[in-house]
């Protein structure tokens, strides 16, 4: 069978995200958006970040600045020139801000004033530098310095989408147009970062599961194993209501699930532990893989058929014939080479791949 959403096993040379949406037109969304400026000192913005009312996302790349660049920022702010502003987007219930852009700078600010920068023990002390500053701590600035640093602006764009007024989907938008980042982020990437919350923890945790990692393979650095749970999560518990393109409809899900309202932890666990164990138990690790790399179309089908099968009980019976025989239908071949996320395509080789585990015993 040929394969298609070819996710690589080898975390030095995985294929571009792009390539689990070969065929997607993402519609563009109309937004009424609400925004606007505001200057903090970085005294009180590093407060608010220490406070976690400025909230940088579980994920929104690691720390990535080295100590030159950190300090080359931060002798700007003591020189007095000016420097780029940052996105926030506040939460409408929690009025928390969530840093869109600007993640780097003040993560050094608060390294620089808090004394230590990222892991070290070390004294964080400006380096690299012409000017007088060079190798001076925060607490060894002058007071006129310590002062003039704390009392510079950090210019904030502050944005809420008023509409529409059942999500917050255009900070995914905003997040993938505006991310200075020099490699884009990946679209799990991108959720996690805005939608960071119980249900982000869970996958999390379910992406450590032994017969998941089994089947999946090494870690993905671009979280593209998180997706396929949260991709399998999706299409188990809301296939009725999938829509195209898979971006969107992921989106919704994993920010509509956020804090585990709408399914339970219990009910998540439970379903995806089960259906990896009893695939990997009743095939093998190449389940996902009938051509060699893995197939994102082939593991939420084979996955939603076996986890619906499930629910009328355990399997006790083997399974390998069924699947043996979904791999070499033509249509279903077809389904998941071309068009994976068109609905039409997606209602059918998921129904066929129910309809193969249906009966088992």
């Amino acid at each position: 069978m040929i394969v298609e959403h070819v996710i690589n096993e080898d975390p030095e040379s995985e294929v571009p995200i792009e390539g689990d949406y070969p065929d997607e037109v993402v519609p563009v969304e109309q937004y009424t958006i609400s925004g606007y400026g505001a200057d903090f000192d970085v005294e009180g913005i590093v407060k608010r970040l220490i406070r976690n009312d400025i909230e940088i996302p579980d994920f929104q790349r690691d720390f990535v600045w080295s100590k030159n660049k950190a300090s080359r920022f931060i002798e700007s702010l003591l020189m007095g020139l000016p420097v780029p502003g940052i996105f926030l987007y506040r939460e409408k219930g929690s009025q928390k801000l969530r840093v869109i852009d600007g993640h780097q700078r003040l993560m050094s600010l608060r390294f620089y004033i808090e004394g230590k920068f990222k892991d070290s023990k070390r004294t964080f002390s400006l380096q690299s530098l012409d000017s007088r500053f060079n190798g001076l701590a925060y607490d060894d600035l002058p007071d006129e310095d310590r002062r003039r640093l704390n009392d510079s602006i950090i210019h904030a764009s502050v944005i809420q989408q008023e509409a529409p007024d059942e999500d917050g989907s255009s900070q995914y938008s905003i997040f993938e147009r505006i991310n200075t980042t020099s490699t884009p982020l990946s679209p799990q990437e991108i959720r996690s970062a805005i939608h960071g919350g119980k249900f982000n923890d869970l996958i999390l945790t379910l992406n450590e599961f032994e017969p998941w990692r089994a089947l999946y393979g090494n870690r993905s650095t671009r979280k593209r194993d998180e997706e396929l749970i949260l991709r399998f999560l999706a299409l188990h518990f809301c296939f009725d209501q999938y829509k195209p393109p898979m971006k969107s409809f992921l989106n919704t899900f994993m920010s509509g699930n956020k804090d585990l309202k709408l399914y339970s932890e219990d009910d998540i666990r439970s379903v995806f532990q089960d259906t990896v164990s009893v695939i990997l138990e009743k095939l093998d690790r190449t389940a996902f893989k009938p051509s060699g790399p893995l197939n994102a179309a082939v593991q939420d089908s084979v996955m939603v058929g076996i986890a619906c099968r499930l629910e009328k009980g355990p399997i006790n019976a083997e399974i390998k014939e069924e699947y043996d025989s979904l791999m070499q239908n033509k249509e279903f071949g077809n389904l998941v080479y071309s068009q994976t996320s068109h609905l039409e395509n997606v209602r059918r080789r998921i129904h066929l791949a129910i309809e193969a585990f249906a009966t088992v015993e």
